[in-house]
């Protein structure tokens, strides 16, 4: 599993069917990424920028990849089951 590193007290969860969308700032080096096309890696781990732990699948990152991996802050939808719905590099 791919996942950002950060030292956080322990935080709940990420309900997503609660949420319509979560907003993260990403900083994952392109041979960490190059994980998901050798199968070794399925979900992104990270903390909102309001502090929830959330997961999301990786492949929805793959427009966003570059030379230098995938950087900066997206914010990523859900519908009303909880389902991923879109994301966006802010």
């Amino acid at each position: 599993m791919l996942s950002l590193k950060v030292e956080m007290a322990k935080i709940p969860e990420f309900n997503f069917s609660k949420a319509k969308q979560v907003v993260v700032d990403l900083n994952i080096p392109e041979d960490e990424y190059l994980r998901v096309y050798r199968g070794s890696a399925r979900t992104v781990l990270a903390y909102s920028i309001d502090g929830r732990r959330v997961s999301f699948p990786a492949n929805i990152l793959q427009p966003f990849i570059t030379r230098t991996g995938i950087r900066g802050r997206f914010r990523i939808r859900f519908d009303e089951q909880g389902r991923f719905s879109s994301i966006e590099k802010l």
